[in-house]
């Protein structure tokens, strides 16, 4: 019966895992469609959306079941609540991929993003698939060490965050209200990515030490 049970929890963890590849693809392909202004490609990564979807669904249906029928404590427990937090913020990235690639369609045959931003928003949707790429690696190995840099990867998602308001406000900005409404948005569906790959990764802290990273991180700098 254990051994079923730990079976278990790997497909769990297994399942997490693909969440982070389907959503890597997705934000990577949403963002080549909103710099290209290809609507097909957009089309395919709202289309998909639903597969995170039904992992997500496939990984809360066996978590409950679990907890109902094992009963779970300590370390085989924070696994099984861990991966229901996890799962919402890997589903939530998947919606926020389907966010840019519906900004693509909003605006074809044009592409929504002005020559003088494509810099800042290829490097947002590099810097999110980094993340997550980094996210399922640290799921699959349960790596504390790397979870904690994440975190401060993350920042460099938050700079360039900021630097897009600063175009924005900038006296050079000279495009109409619609598109910085636009990279309002996605810049802030980017930033949004970023940090749902951090809470990720504190999770996996939390799963594997059992205290929270930003109190592990506060007692190793005192």
């Amino acid at each position: 019966m254990r051994d079923a049970f730990h079976e278990d929890l790997d497909n769990i963890s297994d399942r997490l895992v693909e969440m982070t590849r389907l959503a890597g693809s997705a934000m990577s392909r949403a963002t080549t469609s909103l710099l290209d202004a290809d609507l097909e490609l957009a089309e395919s990564v709202i289309d998909a959306d639903h597969q995170i979807d039904a992992i997500r669904n496939d990984i809360d249906n066996l978590a409950v079941e679990l907890i109902a029928r094992q009963q779970p404590v300590a370390t085989d427990l924070r696994i099984v609540v861990t991966a229901l937090h996890m799962a919402s913020s890997l589903e939530r990235m998947g919606d926020l991929a389907e966010h840019v690639a519906k900004v693509t369609r909003l605006r074809f045959p044009d592409s929504a993003v002005p020559a003088e931003a494509r810099g800042i928003i290829t490097d947002m949707g590099q810097v999110a698939v980094r993340l997550i790429s980094q996210a399922g690696s640290i799921i699959a190995a349960k790596d504390v060490d790397a979870a904690k840099s994440l975190e401060a990867d993350d920042d460099f998602m938050d700079r360039l965050h900021r630097s897009v308001f600063t175009m924005l406000a900038a006296d050079s900005w000279a495009h109409p209200t619609q598109t910085s409404v636009d990279l309002t948005l996605l810049s802030r569906y980017f930033e949004r990515f970023g940090d749902h790959a951090v809470s990720v990764a504190r999770q996996v802290v939390y799963l594997v030490t059992g205290e929270w990273e930003h109190r592990i991180l506060a007692e190793e700098q005192a």
